[in-house]
């Protein structure tokens, strides 16, 4: 259940974009992406790009599978590192909050790799034009996953687009850029390449969302505990109560992530912090009346 979906959270979810506050897992892949970019085109000319780039001959026909990974770090030009990095900044905060940083980090790269084998299957299949030697560079597959991760977990979250200068709910947003990216391959447009990449990590975040447990191995061993089962995993205003003045989003997002795992993964699969949490919030709802 995605926290749109809770009642003491959906007038809030409606109205508020996922935040730019940096998170462990999302800071270090600014600080790599941007920092990579510059070494490449500083230090080695490019050379890092040829290398770790992907390719249907060198990755998988010869057997260099870490480019389904290096690939991701890469970036062809400004432009490129520079959207990119504004998609994560963004987008990638409030997903690290709802899986946690290490299986964020796992859906976040998964989803690259998708991206990449799906460009794959599509060049095998002569749906693209591409050739077994045409390379694949950027974040782009990953950012597809989040943004789909958060459009099935929270689509009325708001967002606004720099270009153009238009409010949208995540699913709508969601939606438009697939349907950008099927139009291009279809018809043969600039980049279809590219957005194979695209579609193929916004395939996988699609799945690895619906079904959380395949992400089960990457979590950190847990103590189980005993805890009191909230009433029906959330939390009701009566009646009488006044609309609150404020929204900690991040706040409501770490309980969002809490109960969902709960939902997922049965009481018991809750830390010690994450019940002292989950005991706070409900304090918390209670004084914001």
């Amino acid at each position: 259940m995605g926290a749109a979906d809770r009642d003491y959270s959906r007038t809030e979810t409606r109205r508020s974009a996922p935040t730019g506050t940096l998170t462990p897992v999302v800071k270090w892949l600014l600080i790599i992406n941007i920092g990579v970019y510059l070494l490449d085109i500083l230090w080695f000319q490019g050379r890092l790009r040829n290398l770790g780039a992907f390719t249907i001959s060198s990755s998988i026909l010869q057997g260099k599978i870490w480019q389904l990974i290096t690939f991701q770090f890469l970036h062809g030009s400004v432009a490129h590192v520079l959207f990119n990095s504004i998609g994560i900044y963004f987008f990638g905060p409030w997903m690290e909050r709802w899986w946690g940083a290490r299986r964020f980090l796992v859906f976040y790269l998964l989803c690259g790799a998708a991206g990449a084998l799906f460009y794959s299957l599509l060049t095998l299949l002569h749906v693209l034009p591409t050739d077994l030697f045409g390379g694949l560079v950027g974040a782009s597959a990953g950012i597809y996953g989040i943004l789909v991760g958060i459009a099935i977990i929270a689509p009325n979250l708001r967002a606004m687009l720099i270009f153009p200068p238009i409010e949208l709910s995540i699913r709508q947003m969601a939606l438009a850029v697939l349907l950008i990216a099927v139009v291009k391959i279809v018809f043969d447009l600039s980049n279809a390449g590219g957005e194979a990449g695209h579609l193929g990590g916004a395939i996988l975040g699609f799945i690895l969302v619906k079904y959380p447990i395949l992400l089960g191995w990457a979590k950190k061993h847990e103590k189980e505990v005993e805890i009191i089962r909230p009433k029906r995993f959330s939390f009701r205003p009566e009646a009488k109560l006044k609309p609150r003045t404020s929204v900690n989003l991040e706040r409501d997002s770490e309980v969002d992530r809490i109960l969902d795992k709960i939902s997922r993964e049965g009481i018991h699969s809750i830390t010690a912090e994450e019940r002292e949490k989950l005991n706070r919030a409900s304090i918390g709802k209670k004084s914001d009346s």
